[in-house]
């Protein structure tokens, strides 16, 4: 496990001034456990029905993976990959407060198969040399950066097998040329769906 920090900023928070929350792992082998999170709007986990629906559609294609949680936040869809089999996960969180927080979480569950970049996710993109089997991208809905991380991700390659997207928006206009969403859905604001771009590949 390596943890890498944008900055030299010292590590730590101060817990008396944050009420931590927290939601359930849904399956795999770390099913009802915790994971916790800082009292932080900011944060907006997946829920549990949402978590559910995408597993179902990636049931037999998690295991062995590598993946990408790009805004991670509380970590929650990487965490979920893992307890399902995924080989390695990288989580990028550029606030310090969350990024530790979601470090002990995965101390907790004793794991080890995972690297957290303290960064944004833009810079990550810009800079990363290594293409994930999955992608899970939940960027906050204020953010404006669904359309850059989707181009980031498509010009330098950086998915093989699929793309999660979780937004506000209608999903496929900010989607690169060729791609195709392979399943989606809406939880009542929330759109999200999943881009198959060995399908994509293959026309």
């Amino acid at each position: 496990m390596n943890v890498i920090d944008e900055d030299n900023s010292p590590r730590g928070w101060d817990s008396m001034k944050h009420q931590n929350r927290a939601i359930r792992i849904i399956g795999g082998k770390w099913r009802g456990r915790k994971v916790r999170f800082p009292n932080n709007d900011a944060i907006r986990p997946t829920t549990d029905r949402i978590r559910e629906t995408l597993f179902n559609w990636l049931m037999h294609d998690v295991a062995g993976t590598t993946c990408l949680d790009l805004y991670a936040g509380s970590g929650a869809l990487g965490i979920e990959a893992l307890s399902r089999g995924a080989q390695h996960l990288t989580f990028v969180e550029k606030d310090e407060p969350t990024a530790d927080q979601l470090r002990d979480t995965l101390d907790a569950l004793e794991c080890s198969d995972y690297n957290l970049q303290r960064s944004s996710a833009l810079d990550y993109l810009r800079h990363c040399k290594t293409a994930f089997d999955i992608i899970f991208l939940d960027p906050p809905f204020d953010s404006n950066e669904l359309g850059q991380a989707l181009a980031l991700i498509g010009s330098r390659n950086l998915a093989a097998e699929y793309v999660y997207i979780e937004t506000n928006l209608e999903p496929e206009p900010f989607l690169p040329e060729g791609w195709t969403v392979h399943r989606k859905k809406q939880a009542g604001a929330v759109f999200f769906c999943l881009v198959d771009l060995r399908a994509a590949a293959s026309v």
